[in-house]
């Protein structure tokens, strides 16, 4: 909820705010530095071995090793228990589980607000990338938060917290499922950041619906969080031209005409995830017809996947200079 407002191009000149969880998905970084490896080694979709940082083709390990001074003698491997362009944030929480890893690597204490703070100069600053700052936050930190983005680019995190019971009823009223299309956040994030100025009474209204969305939750009325999720989306939809498509219509009308008291597509748009808030009695009928449209759009890499929320963050699994590092993160 309030998503687009994480954005430079709104937080400079209006406080943005919105309401974000991690959840059990992780992304996980190894670091170390095998006897026999004299050069930089990166290991992820592909394998790469090379004699300078500079000459990596993963964006954000090259940049990474060379914001810690890092040229020579490392081994860096990286995988993640959800697809890459989900709209799930793996890219950034790749981001904060690389820098929390290479700050512990160099000896560098580094707190969760750090590492979140330093992943979004990496990816914003370094790489020029048009996002926001959300996703790192959400992936360092973990748990529900409130979070507020200032003009002077400081994040302001209010944690939400709910008790065990109101969580599992929270998690039990949703649905997530990967809609079998991936995208490149980018080209959505770009048009919106170019219609930041007409978007931006939009951007406001999303921004007050996070508070009374963090009342209800806490209070149990899932019923108006599923109908607060529907409005926003509505609204979302007009902030950029390629934030739906008729296939992500689709999928997201037949959750509503099967019971869903409301929904949203995740992350930028265009694709990825679509999530609903429904009763539990009907969480069956949305998966028929879910799958049904699927079959219809010929998307075969559809599918639900399970969560459940977690209150940690990035975490540094294991740090022994003999045998490497593990960071993980949410």
């Amino acid at each position: 909820m309030g998503g687009g407002s994480d954005l430079p191009s709104f937080y400079h000149s209006h406080t943005g705010r919105v309401i974000s969880a991690a959840i059990d998905k992780y992304s996980y970084v190894t670091i170390g530095h095998p006897p026999l490896v004299k050069k930089v080694a990166a290991r992820y979709a592909i394998s790469e071995l090379v004699d300078d940082p500079r000459e990596l083709k993963n964006d954000r390990i090259r940049e990474g090793l060379l914001q810690f001074g890092i040229e020579k003698e490392i081994d860096i491997g990286c995988f993640s228990d959800v697809p890459v362009k989900a709209g799930l944030g793996s890219s950034s929480s790749f981001s904060v589980a690389l820098i929390r890893g290479l700050s512990a690597h160099v000896g560098k204490r580094m707190s969760k607000e750090e590492a979140a703070a330093e992943a979004s100069k990496l990816e914003i600053e370094r790489l020029g990338e048009p996002i926001g700052k959300q996703d790192q936050y959400a992936a360092a930190l973990g748990g529900i938060n409130v979070l507020e983005f200032n003009a002077d680019e400081s994040v302001t995190v209010q944690p939400v917290r709910i008790d065990f019971k109101r969580r599992f009823e929270f998690e039990n009223h949703l649905l997530v499922f990967f809609s079998g299309i991936t995208r490149d956040a980018s080209s959505v994030l770009t048009e919106q950041n170019q219609n930041a100025d007409k978007n931006v009474e939009t951007l406001k209204k999303l921004t007050e619906l996070v508070l009374t969305f963090r009342d209800k939750l806490l209070s149990g009325d899932f019923e108006a969080l599923g109908g607060m999720l529907h409005e926003s989306w509505i609204q979302k939809k007009t902030l950029a031209s390629k934030i739906s498509n008729p296939a992500m219509d689709a999928y997201y009308e037949a959750g509503m005409k099967n019971g869903a008291w409301g929904g949203k597509v995740l992350g930028a748009g265009g694709g990825g995830c679509v999530l609903f808030m429904a009763p539990v009695e009907k969480k069956d009928a949305i998966r028929r017809a879910m799958a049904q449209v699927a079959k219809e759009q010929n998307l075969p890499d559809f599918g639900e996947i399970p969560v459940r929320f977690v209150q940690s963050g990035v975490e540094v699994l294991m740090n022994n200079h003999d045998t490497g590092l593990q960071a993980k993160l949410a």
